[in-house]
């Protein structure tokens, strides 16, 4: 049984998110809290196995007790966000600080999107609860020093003028891909990203990673030529597909219909890669729950793709890295932090 604290102000949100968390055999509500110092004294009593948490409350704001619960006694939290472009960028600060994922709060007339939103609360709920956590820590290097340290390692070494990276990932996947990208040196080869993200926190994500990166990060537009030295990512709510015109490969935008309840779809990117390309490119999937990617993947991989999945210890979620490994989609498993330098080997030219 999984044991659920709700720490918010709001006794309507309590209310909808005990109702929702309740309605399901195995979790239950063991507590309430209005404000992060009431929520220190029922962790301390309740012992939770997960904390759902809001990100703005009186006293003290949902961010900065998070740091200090990741700091002292680290454990898996679910920040309860408002969908905007005021909180997104709060919101992606949380998951940096190891919050493992988000979710829109809950609205009073949520009535029509009521059994989607309480089926994806519970499966949030139900990853958390297995996801592995880790101590904050402060020290951050600025993005210029990350730039120096870690993408110049390689901005001596010749590319292959055809190939392409397609990574796909979900929960835990904001700081796998910021991770693995912000290694990569300016003039790598084109890298084309579908993470599980709603449409205002993607082009948020966009445009921090491009902060971040040696490489320029788009958040991809329909029709945008896929160019080395550049990251397309999926926008929320669309699916993103390469298509081949001529010699030259092109972002295409869909909102057609959810695949494995996702949009955009990390198995939507991996099928779309056009036959003629696939024996020059790399497809990772990352951290994740569920299994969106893995087929596409298993399909990659049987036409002569490299294919590669995040080891079990260092995912937050082994969902999709386990789909794929149980399938045999995947080439090789690779830790998070050899995940960069397995890219370049398999991009560079020799």
């Amino acid at each position: 049984m999984i044991k659920v604290l709700i720490v918010d102000d709001s006794k309507l949100v309590q209310s909808l998110i005990a109702e929702i968390v309740n309605s399901v055999p195995d979790m239950t509500v063991v507590g309430t809290a209005d404000d992060p110092y009431d929520a220190r004294e029922k962790i301390k009593a309740l012992n939770p196995d997960v904390l759902t948490l809001d990100v703005e409350m009186p006293k003290m704001d949902g961010v900065t007790f998070l740091k200090n619960l990741m700091r002292l006694r680290p454990m898996p939290v679910i920040m309860l966000s408002t969908l905007t472009a005021e909180g997104a960028p709060i919101t992606l600060q949380a998951l940096e600080i190891g919050a493992v994922d988000f979710l829109e709060k809950p609205k009073a007339n949520l009535a029509q999107a009521l059994p989607r939103y309480t089926a994806l609360l519970q499966d949030k709920i139900r990853a958390a609860s297995v996801a592995r956590v880790r101590p904050f820590s402060e020290k951050k290097q600025e993005p210029s020093e990350r730039l120096s340290s870690l993408a110049k390692n390689w901005q001596h070494l010749s590319f292959k003028a055809n190939h392409l990276v397609a990574i796909g990932a979900s929960t835990g996947g904001t700081e796998a891909i910021k991770e693995v990208v912000t290694k990569l040196p300016a003039h790598f080869p084109p890298v084309v990203i579908t993470q599980h993200i709603p449409p205002v926190f993607s082009t948020t994500f966009a445009n921090r990673l491009d902060l971040l990166s040696a490489m320029k990060v788009y958040e991809a537009e329909d029709g945008q030529k896929i160019e080395h030295g550049c990251i397309y990512l999926a926008p929320g709510d669309e699916h993103l597909k390469v298509v081949a015109k001529g010699s030259s490969l092109y972002c295409k935008l869909e909102h057609s219909e959810p695949v494995n309840r996702h949009r955009p779809s990390v198995d939507v990117m991996f099928d779309s890669l056009p036959d003629n390309i696939v024996k020059n490119c790399t497809a990772v999937i990352l951290t994740g729950m569920g299994a969106d990617g893995a087929a596409g993947l298993k399909r990659l991989k049987d036409m002569g793709a490299l294919t590669l999945t995040q080891s079990e210890s260092t995912c937050v979620v082994y969902g999709m890295p386990k789909a794929a490994d149980d399938m045999g989609a995947s080439t090789k498993s690779v830790a998070l932090d050899k995940m960069t330098q397995a890219l370049v080997q398999a991009a560079v030219k020799k």
